[in-house]
């Protein structure tokens, strides 16, 4: 098959999702199949709508592929645009706006839902997500859940070193993420102030809100926690495999995930997560079994969760190995692939034979 993939900034960027689409371009490529990259140029959500109205955007998106994969994080600049367009589309969503509790959430509704009416099949990287989808009207035959693989470090961790590891004191809790109101760190942070037992946390992450990071930091302090709570930024992938190697637990309460690839990475190292039930976290985490799934915004219940994980050591190593073994049996690049590529297949537009 021609595929081409239509996404905003450049397949080089670090998120989950540029990776995702990344391992998507060259799993389809080993495939046998060609894969032509439009990189549009990032914009706010207000400008993207304007990019509309572009005839150069048009004649940029006029190439000769059976079907176009869009990353829907384009999704402002192709709402109408899509309308134009000479080939089928397949939207890859990781995370719809629509589905967070923003002020503007209708607004992200009414468009993304317009948007999802130009496409012809949806790539969904959770059963959450489809379940979005489908609500703002797409055909759930027309979807496929293809979730991403964890395996961006693939360590070599057995029962031994789980169980050794959760004997070492204080409990080493670890967040991964921007640090942007969505991702819950405020409410980590009160629930490790609540909680009653010896914690120390680790925040790695890009400050990408600079007022969340100031109040957050301010929380800190007014808790009494600068002790307890480094601030590391973003690491590179060594350093945060050491750090994720030497920590208890994985701490993201998110308010709303899409999927949360940061939980099965976790997961990889043996280390059970918590997490909460807004999103595609619950497809990741198994509550009671490999985690802890709560509420978003409960911070009481994340200190539960740590005093639980921090006073039973024998239950932190069993929730760390089943945490490990759920990792193992996640589907891996090649079964993503291989479920995408039966749905472009279906939906892609048969050469022309020549007469």
């Amino acid at each position: 098959m021609r595929v081409g993939l239509t996404l905003y900034g450049s397949l080089d960027e670090q998120s989950g999702g540029f990776r995702y689409d990344r391992k998507l371009v060259e799993g389809l490529r080993d495939a046998g199949d060609t894969v032509e990259c439009i990189q549009l140029p990032w914009r706010d959500y207000h400008r993207g709508l304007l990019d509309n109205g572009s005839r150069k955007l048009r004649r940029r998106l006029d190439v000769e592929v059976d079907v176009m994969l869009q990353d829907e994080l384009a999704h402002p600049s192709l709402v109408r645009t899509n309308r134009a367009l000479p080939y089928p589309i397949v939207s890859i969503v990781h995370h719809l706006r629509a589905s967070e509790p923003r002020r503007l959430a209708p607004l992200y509704r009414a468009v993304e839902q317009r948007y999802l009416g130009t496409v012809q099949g949806v790539v969904c990287n959770s059963t959450t997500t489809r379940g979005v989808v489908t609500d703002l009207g797409v055909n759930a035959n027309n979807t496929v859940v293809a979730p991403p693989a964890g395996d961006r470090f693939a360590p070599e961790v057995d029962r031994s070193t789980v169980e050794q590891r959760a004997t070492t004191e204080p409990l080493q809790v670890v967040f991964i993420g921007n640090v942007t109101p969505r991702k819950g760190l405020d409410t980590l942070v009160d629930g490790v102030a609540k909680a009653d037992a010896d914690i120390e946390l680790s925040v790695v992450g890009r400050p990408v809100d600079a007022a969340h990071v100031t109040a957050v930091r301010n929380r800190v302090r007014e808790r009494g926690l600068d002790d307890r709570v480094q601030f590391t930024g973003r690491l590179p992938d060594a350093e945060l495999a050491s750090r994720l190697r030497s920590s208890h637990v994985l701490a993201v309460p998110s308010r709303y995930e899409g999927f949360g690839i940061v939980y099965l990475e976790g997961m990889s190292f043996g280390l059970p997560a918590i997490a909460t039930r807004a999103g595609g976290a619950p497809d990741i985490v198994t509550d009671g079994e490999t985690g802890k799934l709560i509420d978003p915004d409960d911070s009481a219940a994340v200190a539960r969760g740590l005093e639980r994980f921090a006073t039973d050591r024998d239950r932190l190593a069993e929730m760390g190995w089943a945490a490990r073994r759920s990792y193992e049996a996640h589907p891996d690049w090649e079964m993503t692939v291989a479920r995408v590529r039966g749905l472009l297949s279906d939906i892609a537009q048969p050469a022309e034979v020549p007469a």
